[in-house]
Parts: structure tokens; C-alpha cells; sequence
């Protein structure tokens, strides 16, 4: 597909997938979904990517959500599209924001607003770094729009039921020290600097063996909120699935030997913190 609203780039195993508006802060229209779905297919399915990174172009957005513009062109309207959207056989209105199977680490570089559908995008990551000027917000409440792309249900196991109830009922918007505060966003980072901190971030994870991060995340995701015993199935099997593997062999060798990542690459970046 030859990519118009979207960029997507390889920095070698580094995807970056980056909204391409910035003439109307980012925001998703029906040709946007379309991209973002070959986009995040490519991430996918491409063996040598391992970490994906999300930002918008420009230094004010992120991605202010839905091209409301766009009208119908973007909502299922047929009762037949309605009740597949609504049996889960869709994507995402906003590209394929249903999609909770990619084990690969994605990380958000949140370079602006990141209201309604673009807040639903950076809660698609795993990590989120915002500039100091980034703001977040379910601001679709003042015009009675909900959210469609997971925000209903990923905010609050991210930053809990209580605050993310807060910002979902009121629509307040806050700024990127309170978002790191109460859990939303990881890292805060000058202006003009998540991109650069995410590639850092994300070539350090590169590093790393990939198949017991793909794993565990793949547990973390499908465990989380089932009953423990549950998750700890889910874990098993995971765990299960690798364990015997001649990756799994290098790494004993590694750790017995002391040949680990950051004798090699240097001290870990971490997440920066105050």
C-alpha cells in the first residue's frame, strides 16, 4: 500500500508507525483506518521487526481521535456491519485498535494532544513516553461521542477503575506530569524528544532475547483480570510453550556463563523517573 496519512518506516528492527495529518492534529479518517490496518498487519506478520513505536508527525499531536468530518464514513451504519462490530469480527473503527494479539512491544511517543481516539491509540502500547506538553483527554464527551477503540476497557487496567472513571465521565483534560502520575504515562520527556527516547528505548529491548518477552507479555495480556487460577493456566502454558526451546538453552548458557545483555550493550536505559 502506498502509505498517504500514515509513515511507516524501519529503523532496522524498529517499526515506526507515525499519523500523518499534523494539518488537522492527526486526527483517523476512513483512509487513515485503512493504512493503519497494513500498517500494523506488516508489524505483525514481519519476523524482523520486533518493537513497534506509535507517535503523530509534528510537535502539537499526537492524534486528536476520530476525522469527525468524516462523518458516517468512518461507524459501521448496516445492521449486518453493526452486529459483526459488535461479535468482535471487526478491527476497530480507528484501525485495528481491536487487535489484542500482537506480542510484540509496542511503545507510544506521545509528541502532542492525545484526545478521544488518539488517547485510545496511546493506551493501545504497552509503554508511553509524552513530551512535556502533551495532554490527554476523553474530550469526545463534550460532543456525546463515546469511545469505540478500547478506551472503555484499556484505561482502567491501566491507571484503575476509579481515576480512569473520572476522566471518562468528565472529559477533563490533563497535562503529561499528572498522566505520569497516576499511571498513564511512564516517562516524561522535552519537547521534541519521545521519538528520540522511544528508539532508545526500543533498540535496548531489541537487544534482548525476544521469545520470553513475546511470551509473557501474550500471558500478561490474556491473564489480566481473570480469576488467578486462570492466569496462572494461561502463564503455564506459555511458559510451557518456550521452555524446551534451544532459545531458552542459550539463555541458561548466558546466565551461567555471565554473557547477559547489559554486559554487552552497557547499563540498561530503564524508565527514567523524577
Amino acid at each position: 500500500m502506498d502509505f498517504k496519512e500514515i509513515i511507516y518506516e524501519r529503523r532496522e528492527e524498529i517499526a515506526i508507525i507515525k499519523f500523518n495529518r499534523p494539518e488537522v492534529r492527526n486526527c483517523v479518517g476512513p483512509q487513515t483506518h485503512r493504512e493503519l490496518l497494513q500498517a500494523w498487519s506488516d508489524f505483525r506478520e514481519d519476523d524482523t521487526a520486533k518493537v513497534a513505536i506509535i507517535t503523530g508527525e509534528g510537535d502539537k499531536a499526537f492524534s486528536a481521535g476520530g476525522d469527525i468530518k468524516a462523518g458516517e464514513r468512518l461507524v459501521p451504519t448496516t445492521p449486518g456491519e453493526i452486529a459483526a462490530h459488535n461479535r468482535g469480527e471487526r478491527p476497530g473503527i480507528l484501525g485495528p485498535s481491536r487487535w489484542t494479539d500482537i506480542y510484540k512491544p509496542i511503545i507510544a511517543a506521545v509528541n502532542g494532544v492525545a484526545y478521544a481516539g488518539g488517547l485510545e491509540w496511546a493506551c493501545f502500547a504497552d509503554i508511553r513516553i509524552a513530551e512535556e506538553h502533551a495532554t490527554f483527554g476523553v474530550t469526545c464527551r463534550r460532543w456525546n461521542i463515546g469511545l469505540g477503540d478500547g478506551g472503555t476497557q484499556r484505561l482502567p487496567r491501566i491507571i484503575g477503575m476509579g481515576r480512569a472513571m473520572e476522566l471518562i465521565i468528565t472529559g477533563r483534560v490533563i497535562d503529561a506530569r499528572e498522566a505520569e502520575r497516576i499511571g498513564l504515562v511512564n516517562e516524561v520527556v522535552p519537547k521534541g524528544k519521545s521519538l528520540e527516547r522511544a528508539i532508545e528505548l526500543a533498540g535496548f529491548i531489541c537487544g534482548l532475547p525476544q521469545p520470553a518477552i513475546r511470551t509473557d507479555k501474550e500471558a500478561a495480556v490474556r491473564g489480566f483480570g481473570l480469576p488467578l487460577p486462570e492466569g496462572l493456566r494461561i502463564e503455564a502454558e506459555c511458559f510451557n510453550r518456550l521452555i524446551h526451546t534451544p532459545e531458552i538453552a542459550e539463555g541458561m548458557r548466558r546466565f551461567i556463563e555471565r554473557d547477559h545483555p547489559d554486559r554487552r550493550q552497557g547499563k540498561a536505559p530503564g524508565i527514567r523517573r523524577g
